[in-house]
């Protein structure tokens, strides 16, 4: 059978080969419901947009260059996931790279993905955003995410990082807990640091001690901190971990130790992983709909790239506020010591991740 081309998608869709041109290129004003048109008509005809004749008329490689600080956990998993689906729905690649938390290896990153990519999606909690420019060649577009991002007259993406905490424990204090530990991510990271800010802010608003334990972003410094909580002559009535990975390491250390969650300790993370809705009970969380907010990035980025000698250049930052995710983790005080049968064992989550999400 002949391969579908661009004309066979506008029919199909009962639109414009320039709205089709506009859905796929991600330049120009379209409708959803345009849009929604389209991509079902490219997915049931199978139709691959000729990538080497559209890079000879247009100079581009339609590759996108993504940089990210680690290429392991569940974090960046889904964050690629996301960006991926809508890579492959404006007939764009995907380059992925590594910086391994580490400025050099950042810039190394990026220079060797000059001439390949028609730009870059950054997402870095420790490279600021002038290390960054100055690792650049020309005017290759690039959006940033997170850490240093909206400092450099550059788009970029942030989560509220502050706000997020602030409604971590504002959650548990609202669920009767008190006596509320802080597992910490790592130094210098710019959204561990976020964090953090906001649990202290919302603690000496309700007039209550503050206690940090460090932790790394990793599932065995959770386990580390859930350790020295169960130890405790005063335990904690509850705990705030920086990121799901770390709760999770936490959760196995407690009940491990013979303490119930959230009978005994509430327990509450950030980001919303797959992960988080798996483990028994299930972990309350701070979600940012990770895979989404890939999606939208990549989106982000095409529509810089082909809109980037129109003069209209998109320098704005845009900010994904998280969204409190109630599961049984943070039942509050009284309903979990009521609805707990003596005897009952401790479930143990269905699966214990050994290695590191230093998002």
């Amino acid at each position: 059978m002949k391969p579908a081309n661009i004309r066979d998608v506008a029919r199909r869709a009962d639109v414009s080969v320039a709205s089709v041109s506009r859905v796929l290129n991600g330049a120009g004003p379209v409708t959803a419901a345009t849009r929604e048109k389209v991509l079902q008509a490219v997915e049931a005809l199978q139709y691959v947009p000729h990538s080497g004749a559209r890079s000879l008329s247009t100079s581009k490689t339609q590759t996108i260059g993504v940089v990210l600080p680690d290429l392991y956990g569940e974090f960046f998993s889904e964050l690629i996931r996301g960006m991926d689906v809508a890579a492959r729905a404006l007939g764009y690649h995907l380059i992925v790279s590594s910086s391994h938390d580490d400025a050099e290896e950042a810039s190394a990153a990026i220079r060797s993905m000059r001439g390949r990519v028609d730009g870059l999606i950054v997402l870095s909690p420790h490279l600021d955003a002038a290390n960054l420019a100055s690792s650049l060649a020309g005017r290759l577009p690039v959006l940033l995410m997170n850490g240093g991002a909206g400092e450099a007259d550059r788009p970029s993406i942030v989560v509220d990082n502050h706000g997020g905490a602030v409604q971590a424990v504002e959650h548990l204090l609202e669920t009767g807990r008190r006596r509320i530990v802080h597992i910490s991510g790592p130094a210098g990271n710019l959204e561990s640091e976020a964090r953090l800010a906001g649990y202290l802010q919302a603690m000496a608003k309700a007039g209550l001690p503050t206690m940090v334990l460090d932790g790394a972003f990793t599932q065995a410094s959770g386990h580390v901190a859930g350790l020295k909580i169960s130890e405790m002559a005063l335990k904690p009535d509850a705990v705030f971990a920086a990121n799901d990975i770390m709760a999770v390491g936490a959760m196995l250390a407690l009940q491990d130790a013979g303490l119930r969650v959230p009978e005994d300790v509430a327990l509450i993370g950030f980001d919303d992983v797959p992960i988080a809705d798996m483990v028994r009970p299930g972990l309350t969380t701070l979600g940012i709909n990770i895979a989404e907010t890939g999606r939208g990035a990549l989106e982000r980025l095409v529509r810089i790239i082909n809109t980037a000698d129109d003069g209209s250049a998109d320098t704005s930052c845009e900010t994904v506020r998280p969204q409190l995710v109630v599961r049984a983790s943070t039942a509050a005080a009284s309903l979990a010591r009521s609805t707990h049968q003596p005897g009952a064992r401790a479930v143990h989550p269905v699966s214990a991740l050994e290695g590191e999400n230093p998002q």
